[in-house]
Protein backbone atom coordinates (compact mmCIF):
# COMPACT_ATOMS: atom_id res chain seq x y z
CA UNK A 1 0.00 0.00 0.00
CA UNK A 2 1.17 3.63 -1.08
CA UNK A 3 2.48 5.85 2.02
CA UNK A 4 3.14 9.78 2.19
CA UNK A 5 6.66 10.73 2.67
CA UNK A 6 7.25 13.89 4.29
CA UNK A 7 10.43 15.55 2.65
CA UNK A 8 11.91 18.57 4.51
CA UNK A 9 12.43 21.75 2.30
CA UNK A 10 15.53 22.77 0.99
CA UNK A 11 17.19 25.78 0.78
CA UNK A 12 18.95 27.66 -1.47
CA UNK A 13 22.44 29.36 -0.80
CA UNK A 14 23.75 32.35 -2.99
CA UNK A 15 27.03 32.10 -4.56
CA UNK A 16 29.93 33.96 -2.25
CA UNK A 17 30.45 36.26 -5.04
CA UNK A 18 27.21 37.71 -6.12
CA UNK A 19 26.53 41.09 -5.83
CA UNK A 20 23.50 42.91 -5.54
CA UNK A 21 22.48 44.83 -8.40
CA UNK A 22 22.74 48.40 -9.13
CA UNK A 23 19.88 50.51 -9.46
CA UNK A 24 19.43 52.15 -13.01
CA UNK A 25 20.09 55.61 -13.34
CA UNK A 26 16.99 55.71 -15.86
CA UNK A 27 13.82 57.34 -14.85
CA UNK A 28 10.36 55.53 -15.86
CA UNK A 29 9.00 58.08 -18.87
CA UNK A 30 5.78 60.33 -17.60
CA UNK A 31 2.52 59.46 -19.20
CA UNK A 32 1.33 60.30 -22.04
CA UNK A 33 -2.40 60.73 -22.95
CA UNK A 34 -3.42 58.83 -26.25
CA UNK A 35 -6.82 58.80 -28.05
CA UNK A 36 -8.40 55.53 -28.57
CA UNK A 37 -10.02 54.69 -31.76
CA UNK A 38 -13.93 53.00 -31.47
CA UNK A 39 -12.87 50.39 -34.21
CA UNK A 40 -11.33 46.57 -34.11
CA UNK A 41 -13.77 43.30 -32.97
CA UNK A 42 -14.08 43.92 -29.33
CA UNK A 43 -15.70 47.26 -29.79
CA UNK A 44 -18.04 46.30 -33.10
CA UNK A 45 -18.88 43.78 -30.26
CA UNK A 46 -19.94 45.93 -27.95
CA UNK A 47 -21.47 48.26 -30.14
CA UNK A 48 -23.57 44.18 -31.01
CA UNK A 49 -24.33 43.92 -27.88
CA UNK A 50 -25.86 47.23 -26.88
CA UNK A 51 -27.33 47.62 -29.70
CA UNK A 52 -29.57 44.19 -29.53
CA UNK A 53 -29.44 44.28 -25.62
CA UNK A 54 -27.54 41.00 -25.34
CA UNK A 55 -25.52 40.13 -22.21
CA UNK A 56 -21.90 38.04 -23.26
CA UNK A 57 -23.77 34.76 -23.00
CA UNK A 58 -26.89 35.63 -25.01
CA UNK A 59 -24.33 37.38 -27.88
CA UNK A 60 -22.20 34.25 -28.18
CA UNK A 61 -24.81 31.72 -28.83
CA UNK A 62 -26.40 34.19 -31.02
CA UNK A 63 -23.27 34.27 -33.24
CA UNK A 64 -22.97 30.81 -32.87
CA UNK A 65 -26.70 30.43 -34.92
CA UNK A 66 -25.67 32.97 -37.54
CA UNK A 67 -22.27 31.35 -38.31
CA UNK A 68 -24.47 27.67 -38.41
CA UNK A 69 -26.92 29.12 -40.80
CA UNK A 70 -24.34 30.78 -43.18
CA UNK A 71 -22.53 27.19 -42.97
CA UNK A 72 -25.98 25.33 -44.14
CA UNK A 73 -26.46 27.77 -46.42
CA UNK A 74 -22.74 27.57 -48.66
CA UNK A 75 -23.95 23.74 -48.00
CA UNK A 76 -27.32 23.94 -49.71
CA UNK A 77 -26.16 26.93 -52.24
CA UNK A 78 -29.29 28.48 -51.71
CA UNK A 79 -26.99 31.75 -50.90
CA UNK A 80 -29.53 34.55 -51.36
CA UNK A 81 -26.90 37.40 -51.08
CA UNK A 82 -25.24 36.59 -54.83
CA UNK A 83 -22.38 37.79 -53.65
CA UNK A 84 -20.37 35.07 -55.28
CA UNK A 85 -22.73 34.20 -57.77
CA UNK A 86 -22.21 35.71 -61.40
CA UNK A 87 -25.40 34.25 -62.77
CA UNK A 88 -23.37 31.17 -64.53
CA UNK A 89 -24.18 27.21 -64.03
CA UNK A 90 -27.89 27.41 -64.35
CA UNK A 91 -28.53 26.43 -67.53
CA UNK A 92 -31.37 23.73 -67.76
CA UNK A 93 -29.91 19.94 -67.93
CA UNK A 94 -31.50 17.77 -70.96
CA UNK A 95 -31.89 14.49 -70.69
CA UNK A 96 -29.23 13.66 -73.25
CA UNK A 97 -26.68 15.70 -71.12
CA UNK A 98 -27.74 13.78 -67.96
CA UNK A 99 -26.46 10.24 -69.79
CA UNK A 100 -23.43 11.29 -71.02
CA UNK A 101 -20.81 8.14 -71.18
CA UNK A 102 -17.86 9.71 -69.02
CA UNK A 103 -15.45 7.29 -71.25
CA UNK A 104 -16.67 9.23 -74.15
CA UNK A 105 -15.33 12.75 -72.19
CA UNK A 106 -13.86 13.60 -75.87
CA UNK A 107 -17.37 13.76 -77.91
CA UNK A 108 -18.69 15.90 -74.34
CA UNK A 109 -19.52 19.73 -74.40
CA UNK A 110 -17.64 20.71 -71.84
CA UNK A 111 -18.83 24.09 -71.51
CA UNK A 112 -22.73 22.53 -71.58
CA UNK A 113 -21.79 19.81 -68.69
CA UNK A 114 -21.02 22.91 -66.69
CA UNK A 115 -24.03 24.97 -67.96
CA UNK A 116 -21.40 27.76 -69.53
CA UNK A 117 -22.68 27.23 -73.30
CA UNK A 118 -23.94 30.71 -73.76
CA UNK A 119 -20.31 32.14 -73.04
CA UNK A 120 -18.03 29.41 -73.92
CA UNK A 121 -14.54 30.55 -74.72
CA UNK A 122 -15.52 33.94 -73.09
CA UNK A 123 -16.08 32.78 -69.79
CA UNK A 124 -13.63 33.58 -67.21
CA UNK A 125 -11.96 31.48 -64.54
CA UNK A 126 -13.90 32.65 -61.70
CA UNK A 127 -17.01 31.90 -63.89
CA UNK A 128 -15.69 27.93 -64.17
CA UNK A 129 -14.69 27.59 -60.42
CA UNK A 130 -18.42 28.98 -59.37
CA UNK A 131 -20.15 26.61 -62.02
CA UNK A 132 -18.47 23.74 -60.77
CA UNK A 133 -19.20 24.49 -57.75
CA UNK A 134 -22.82 24.47 -58.04
CA UNK A 135 -22.83 21.81 -60.27
CA UNK A 136 -21.11 19.08 -57.56
CA UNK A 137 -23.52 20.17 -54.86
CA UNK A 138 -25.56 19.57 -56.96
CA UNK A 139 -24.79 16.19 -58.53
CA UNK A 140 -22.26 14.93 -55.81
CA UNK A 141 -22.73 10.89 -55.21
CA UNK A 142 -23.25 11.70 -51.77
CA UNK A 143 -25.78 13.88 -51.50
CA UNK A 144 -27.87 12.06 -54.17
CA UNK A 145 -27.26 8.86 -52.05
CA UNK A 146 -28.94 10.58 -49.14
CA UNK A 147 -31.74 11.70 -51.02
CA UNK A 148 -32.64 8.07 -51.63
CA UNK A 149 -31.78 8.46 -55.59
CA UNK A 150 -29.44 5.79 -56.90
CA UNK A 151 -25.43 6.36 -56.95
CA UNK A 152 -24.94 7.08 -60.05
CA UNK A 153 -21.73 9.08 -60.17
CA UNK A 154 -21.49 8.99 -64.31
CA UNK A 155 -22.63 12.36 -64.68
CA UNK A 156 -20.58 13.43 -61.63
CA UNK A 157 -17.17 12.14 -63.51
CA UNK A 158 -18.20 14.39 -66.79
CA UNK A 159 -18.51 17.44 -64.51
CA UNK A 160 -14.68 16.54 -62.79
CA UNK A 161 -13.79 16.10 -66.32
CA UNK A 162 -14.90 19.17 -67.73
CA UNK A 163 -13.56 20.84 -64.89
CA UNK A 164 -9.80 19.19 -65.48
CA UNK A 165 -9.99 20.67 -69.09
CA UNK A 166 -11.43 24.05 -68.74
CA UNK A 167 -9.27 24.88 -65.94
CA UNK A 168 -6.34 24.24 -67.18
CA UNK A 169 -5.18 27.02 -70.23
CA UNK A 170 -3.46 24.53 -72.85
CA UNK A 171 -6.73 21.54 -72.55
CA UNK A 172 -9.19 24.47 -72.72
CA UNK A 173 -7.12 26.03 -75.82
CA UNK A 174 -6.75 22.85 -77.30
CA UNK A 175 -10.72 22.22 -76.74
CA UNK A 176 -11.73 25.46 -77.87
CA UNK A 177 -10.21 24.48 -81.30
CA UNK A 178 -12.22 22.42 -81.99
CA UNK A 179 -15.24 23.33 -79.99
CA UNK A 180 -18.42 21.06 -81.43
CA UNK A 181 -21.03 24.41 -81.14
CA UNK A 182 -18.86 26.53 -83.48
CA UNK A 183 -17.94 23.49 -85.54
CA UNK A 184 -21.20 23.39 -86.60
CA UNK A 185 -21.37 26.86 -87.68
CA UNK A 186 -18.71 26.65 -89.83
CA UNK A 187 -19.82 23.90 -91.74
CA UNK A 188 -23.44 26.55 -92.45
CA UNK A 189 -21.75 29.19 -93.63
CA UNK A 190 -23.85 31.33 -95.83
CA UNK A 191 -23.77 31.34 -99.17
CA UNK A 192 -23.41 34.08 -100.59
CA UNK A 193 -26.04 35.54 -103.38
CA UNK A 194 -25.12 37.84 -106.77
CA UNK A 195 -26.56 40.74 -105.65
CA UNK A 196 -26.82 40.75 -102.10
CA UNK A 197 -27.86 43.84 -100.50
CA UNK A 198 -24.91 45.86 -98.01
CA UNK A 199 -26.98 45.42 -94.77
CA UNK A 200 -27.33 41.93 -95.48
CA UNK A 201 -23.88 41.35 -96.60
CA UNK A 202 -22.27 42.84 -93.31
CA UNK A 203 -25.03 40.87 -91.23
CA UNK A 204 -24.36 37.96 -92.09
CA UNK A 205 -20.38 37.68 -92.75
CA UNK A 206 -19.12 40.06 -89.60
CA UNK A 207 -20.08 37.44 -86.64
CA UNK A 208 -17.81 35.02 -88.67
CA UNK A 209 -15.01 37.17 -88.72
CA UNK A 210 -15.89 37.91 -85.05
CA UNK A 211 -15.64 34.49 -84.16
CA UNK A 212 -12.56 33.54 -86.43
CA UNK A 213 -10.46 36.37 -84.58
CA UNK A 214 -10.38 34.16 -81.41
CA UNK A 215 -7.78 32.40 -83.12
CA UNK A 216 -5.46 35.08 -83.98
CA UNK A 217 -2.37 35.21 -82.39
CA UNK A 218 -1.92 38.78 -83.34
CA UNK A 219 -3.74 41.12 -81.27
CA UNK A 220 -6.77 43.72 -82.04
CA UNK A 221 -7.88 41.91 -84.98
CA UNK A 222 -9.19 44.18 -87.41
CA UNK A 223 -13.12 43.61 -88.00
CA UNK A 224 -15.18 43.78 -91.13
CA UNK A 225 -16.17 47.05 -90.43
CA UNK A 226 -19.18 48.89 -92.48
CA UNK A 227 -20.05 49.94 -96.43
CA UNK A 228 -18.27 53.74 -95.97
CA UNK A 229 -15.03 52.52 -94.84
CA UNK A 230 -12.37 54.01 -96.80
CA UNK A 231 -9.79 52.05 -98.90
CA UNK A 232 -7.30 52.00 -96.52
CA UNK A 233 -9.50 50.74 -94.25
CA UNK A 234 -10.69 47.82 -96.58
CA UNK A 235 -7.37 46.90 -97.42
CA UNK A 236 -6.06 46.66 -94.03
CA UNK A 237 -8.60 44.54 -93.29
CA UNK A 238 -8.06 41.84 -95.89
CA UNK A 239 -4.14 42.30 -95.82
CA UNK A 240 -4.21 41.04 -92.30
CA UNK A 241 -6.57 38.20 -93.35
CA UNK A 242 -4.99 36.82 -96.05
CA UNK A 243 -2.29 36.80 -93.69
CA UNK A 244 -3.73 35.55 -91.15
CA UNK A 245 -1.78 33.56 -87.84
CA UNK A 246 -3.36 31.31 -86.09
CA UNK A 247 -2.79 29.58 -83.14
CA UNK A 248 -5.35 26.73 -83.67
CA UNK A 249 -4.31 23.71 -83.37
CA UNK A 250 -5.71 19.82 -83.26
CA UNK A 251 -4.15 17.84 -80.51
CA UNK A 252 -7.69 17.56 -78.36
CA UNK A 253 -8.87 14.72 -81.47
CA UNK A 254 -5.85 12.55 -80.94
CA UNK A 255 -6.50 9.22 -80.60
CA UNK A 256 -5.22 7.39 -77.34
CA UNK A 257 -2.95 4.64 -77.33
CA UNK A 258 -4.56 0.95 -76.58
CA UNK A 259 -5.06 0.44 -72.97
CA UNK A 260 -3.31 -2.05 -71.57
CA UNK A 261 -0.54 -1.99 -74.69
CA UNK A 262 2.58 -1.20 -73.86
CA UNK A 263 4.03 -2.17 -76.91
CA UNK A 264 6.23 1.05 -78.13
CA UNK A 265 5.79 0.10 -81.74
CA UNK A 266 1.68 0.77 -81.10
CA UNK A 267 2.52 3.84 -79.32
CA UNK A 268 4.96 5.40 -82.29
CA UNK A 269 2.66 4.46 -85.06
CA UNK A 270 -0.21 6.22 -82.93
CA UNK A 271 1.65 9.49 -82.50
CA UNK A 272 2.59 9.36 -86.25
CA UNK A 273 -0.53 9.05 -87.21
CA UNK A 274 -1.83 12.02 -85.22
CA UNK A 275 0.76 13.84 -86.53
CA UNK A 276 -0.27 13.59 -89.58
CA UNK A 277 -3.99 14.11 -88.64
CA UNK A 278 -3.38 17.21 -87.13
CA UNK A 279 -1.31 18.75 -90.29
CA UNK A 280 -3.80 17.54 -92.59
CA UNK A 281 -6.67 19.48 -90.30
CA UNK A 282 -4.58 22.17 -89.88
CA UNK A 283 -4.21 22.32 -93.39
CA UNK A 284 -7.61 22.10 -94.60
CA UNK A 285 -8.69 24.64 -92.06
CA UNK A 286 -6.14 26.86 -93.60
CA UNK A 287 -7.89 26.69 -97.11
CA UNK A 288 -11.37 27.08 -95.21
CA UNK A 289 -10.49 30.14 -93.60
CA UNK A 290 -9.02 31.18 -97.01
CA UNK A 291 -11.92 30.02 -99.30
CA UNK A 292 -14.12 32.55 -96.61
CA UNK A 293 -11.99 35.60 -97.25
CA UNK A 294 -11.75 35.24 -101.30
CA UNK A 295 -15.72 34.71 -100.93
CA UNK A 296 -16.04 37.78 -98.59
CA UNK A 297 -13.59 39.73 -101.11
CA UNK A 298 -15.85 39.22 -103.80
CA UNK A 299 -18.95 40.24 -102.85
CA UNK A 300 -17.74 42.99 -100.85
CA UNK A 301 -19.65 46.01 -101.94
CA UNK A 302 -17.35 48.45 -100.75
CA UNK A 303 -14.71 46.88 -103.54
CA UNK A 304 -17.22 47.67 -106.43
CA UNK A 305 -17.39 51.28 -104.60
CA UNK A 306 -13.85 51.81 -104.84
CA UNK A 307 -12.90 50.60 -108.66
CA UNK A 308 -15.69 52.71 -109.55
CA UNK A 309 -13.99 55.99 -107.78
CA UNK A 310 -10.87 54.89 -109.16
CA UNK A 311 -11.88 54.64 -112.78
CA UNK A 312 -13.88 58.23 -112.53
CA UNK A 313 -10.83 59.61 -110.23
CA UNK A 314 -8.54 58.52 -113.92
CA UNK A 315 -10.79 59.49 -116.04
CA UNK A 316 -11.12 62.94 -115.21
CA UNK A 317 -7.20 62.93 -114.58
CA UNK A 318 -7.10 62.00 -118.75
CA UNK A 319 -9.54 64.60 -119.52
CA UNK A 320 -7.75 67.41 -117.98
CA UNK A 321 -4.75 66.23 -119.23
CA UNK A 322 -6.14 66.00 -122.93
CA UNK A 323 -7.49 69.28 -122.74
CA UNK A 324 -4.99 70.70 -121.43
CA UNK A 325 -2.25 69.32 -124.05
CA UNK A 326 -4.55 69.54 -127.47
CA UNK A 327 -7.20 72.20 -126.58
CA UNK A 328 -10.99 71.26 -126.45
CA UNK A 329 -11.80 68.49 -128.48
CA UNK A 330 -14.88 68.33 -131.18
CA UNK A 331 -18.40 66.51 -129.93
CA UNK A 332 -17.66 63.81 -132.37
CA UNK A 333 -14.59 62.85 -130.88
CA UNK A 334 -15.48 63.25 -127.31
CA UNK A 335 -18.67 60.78 -128.53
CA UNK A 336 -15.94 58.45 -130.27
CA UNK A 337 -14.11 58.36 -127.44
CA UNK A 338 -17.19 57.83 -124.89
CA UNK A 339 -18.68 54.97 -127.23
CA UNK A 340 -14.84 53.46 -127.21
CA UNK A 341 -14.67 53.61 -123.69
CA UNK A 342 -18.10 52.07 -123.02
CA UNK A 343 -17.38 49.00 -125.04
CA UNK A 344 -14.07 48.60 -123.14
CA UNK A 345 -15.99 48.72 -119.89
CA UNK A 346 -19.32 46.52 -120.84
CA UNK A 347 -16.14 43.91 -122.38
CA UNK A 348 -14.10 44.24 -119.29
CA UNK A 349 -16.85 43.60 -117.18
CA UNK A 350 -18.34 40.46 -118.57
CA UNK A 351 -14.93 38.96 -118.50
CA UNK A 352 -15.18 39.29 -114.53
CA UNK A 353 -18.92 37.95 -114.99
CA UNK A 354 -17.17 35.10 -116.09
CA UNK A 355 -14.44 34.36 -114.49
CA UNK A 356 -16.75 35.09 -111.18
CA UNK A 357 -19.03 32.76 -111.99
CA UNK A 358 -16.10 30.02 -112.25
CA UNK A 359 -14.30 30.67 -109.40
CA UNK A 360 -17.20 30.32 -107.55
CA UNK A 361 -18.02 27.35 -109.22
CA UNK A 362 -14.58 25.84 -108.26
CA UNK A 363 -15.30 27.26 -104.75
CA UNK A 364 -18.42 25.40 -104.46
CA UNK A 365 -17.04 22.00 -105.99
CA UNK A 366 -14.11 22.39 -103.38
CA UNK A 367 -16.17 23.35 -99.90
CA UNK A 368 -18.60 20.29 -100.75
CA UNK A 369 -15.84 17.75 -101.25
CA UNK A 370 -13.76 19.44 -97.92
CA UNK A 371 -17.48 18.73 -96.18
CA UNK A 372 -18.22 15.46 -97.25
CA UNK A 373 -14.45 14.38 -96.12
CA UNK A 374 -14.83 15.81 -93.26
CA UNK A 375 -17.95 13.80 -92.80
CA UNK A 376 -16.58 10.46 -93.51
CA UNK A 377 -13.77 11.16 -90.86
CA UNK A 378 -16.21 11.83 -88.63
CA UNK A 379 -17.76 8.87 -89.11
CA UNK A 380 -14.18 7.03 -89.45
CA UNK A 381 -13.81 8.36 -85.82
CA UNK A 382 -17.33 7.65 -84.39
CA UNK A 383 -17.09 4.05 -85.47
CA UNK A 384 -13.17 3.52 -83.95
Amino acid sequence: MASIVELPPVSISLPADRKPTEATASSLSAPIRRRLLPTGAAYHAHVRRTVHKRTFDEDEIAQAEESRRRAQSNVNGDDKNGADDLGVGDEEETVDLLLLDPKEWKKQDHYKVLGLSHLRYKATQDQIKIAHRKKVLKHHPDKKAGAGDANDDAFFKCIQKAMEVLSHSEKRRQFDSVDPYYLDLEESVPIPIKDWESNVFFSEMAPIFEREARFSRVQPVPMLGGVDDPKAAVEGFYDFWYNFDSWRSFEYLDKEVNEGSDSRDDKRYTEKKNKSERARRKKEDTARLRGLVDMTLQHDPRIKRIKQEEKEAREAKKRTKGNAGSGTSTPSQTAQEEAKKKEEAMAKEEAEKAARADAKKAKAAAANAAKKARRAQRAVEEGA
